[in-house]
């Protein structure tokens, strides 16, 4: 169970849950792909003098690098961008989990950027424009950004079409409630009769 599934508040659903593109690891892959070569071709080329210095010098980088590939590792599978049908997250840390959580009601735009390699390999850049505290964030190497954009906003809509759906009954109430409190201060005033607030405050609560 991820850390996205982990954070649900009853009656949320979570939409997508996604670790970072493999494009995140690529420089550390690629980077480990050419010490290894270069060490090989050191270990097979190399004898005498130069073997004694240039061997100890590439095993080290190979372990640095090595080390490198592993952090970078460690960090793409710990890190998490989710949507729900209440909010966007992005989670990354393994003991200690840091991120950013933005309500979709507080969204004002997403958007989306992608360079040519990242359009052939399926990855790119969202951006977010909200009105939380954070204000514009940018999520990167989202593993197809365009279809994660189209879902967000389906569930901006979801939310906006719910707010609309359930707005009239508090409206509603909060409306009655000013009418009587003001039914009342005009009865306290000698303006209203105690039958005539009676009978408007029946006539409201009966409405």
């Amino acid at each position: 169970m991820g850390s996205a599934q982990k954070q649900l508040n009853e009656g949320e659903e979570l939409i997508v849950d996604i670790h970072p593109h493999w494009i995140f690891l690529a420089p550390s892959v690629s980077s480990l792909l050419g010490v290894v070569i270069v060490g090989i071709i050191v270990i097979a080329k190399t004898n005498g003098t130069a073997a004694t210095v240039l061997r100890p010098v590439a095993g080290v980088a190979v372990l640095v690098v090595l080390v490198w590939f592993a952090i970078r590792y460690v960090k793409w599978a710990t890190t998490e961008f989710a949507v729900t049908n209440e909010r966007v997250m992005s989670m990354t840390g393994v003991i200690s989990k840091t991120g950013v959580q933005i309500p979709l009601d507080r969204i004002n735009s997403v958007e989306y950027h992608r360079g040519p390699i990242e359009r052939i390999i399926g990855a790119g850049d969202l951006i977010i424009e909200s009105a939380s505290q954070g204000g514009r964030q940018t999520f990167e190497d989202i593993r197809h950004p365009d279809e994660v954009q189209r879902e967000i906003n389906a569930q901006m809509q979801h939310t906006d079409r719910d707010a609309r759906g359930g707005a009239s009954a508090p409206v509603v109430t909060e409306s009655v409630a000013e009418q009587l409190t003001k039914l009342d201060e005009l009865r306290r005033n000698g303006v209203l009769s105690e039958a005539e607030f009676q009978a408007q405050k029946a006539r409201l609560l009966d409405a």
